[in-house]
């Protein structure tokens, strides 16, 4: 049961995280290609391509955020890090990874809050509710919580085995 568990939490990891930011990536795209022929061939721009490509770029741009969390290759600025003995840059990445954690769990809510808010109001051509255009948002916060909280854990379980640390 756990092995089904644990198979059907990465194939929803992967759809959110790798399908739904393909998708979004290739409408954006298309529209804004679309957008390029529409005002320079026909000469007639259209405004639903640009609102389309904002709202793809913003779901492509969150949720492909967390897959490279979970490859570990997003933007690392390390120059002063790497100087430190791998003990200390464990205690670095603790405090660090620990302050974004506290972060995002004191903004979830309130942005949980305002995206159900905007529901309300819709988009102004494709009229599209802000709530659905928003909604990545929240996916993302409750995927890096969840990443960085195991983060963390894994670097004090590693503190508790100082030869992992220092080799």
């Amino acid at each position: 049961m756990i092995v089904i568990l644990r198979r059907l939490g990465k194939i929803l990891l992967d759809i959110v995280e790798i399908y739904i930011p393909c998708i979004s990536f290739s409408i954006m795209f298309l529209s804004f290609m679309i957008q390029i022929f529409t005002r320079y061939v026909l000469n007639n721009p259209q405004v639903w391509t640009y609102e389309l490509t904002i709202f793809g770029f913003l779901w492509t741009a969150l949720l492909g955020a967390l897959y490279a969390k979970r490859k570990g290759v997003h933007v690392k600025f390390t120059l002063l890090y790497d100087v430190f003995s791998p003990f200390t840059r464990t205690w670095i990445r603790i405090i660090g990874n620990s302050l974004i954690l506290i972060s995002f769990i004191i903004g979830f809510w309130p942005a949980l809050d305002y995206v159900m808010f905007m529901g309300f109001k819709k988009s102004t051509v494709l009229l599209i509710p802000y709530d659905i255009v928003f909604f990545p948002f929240i996916i993302f916060l409750l995927g890096m919580i969840g990443r960085l909280f195991v983060d963390v854990v894994q670097d004090i379980r590693m503190l508790t085995h100082k030869s992992e640390v220092s080799a």
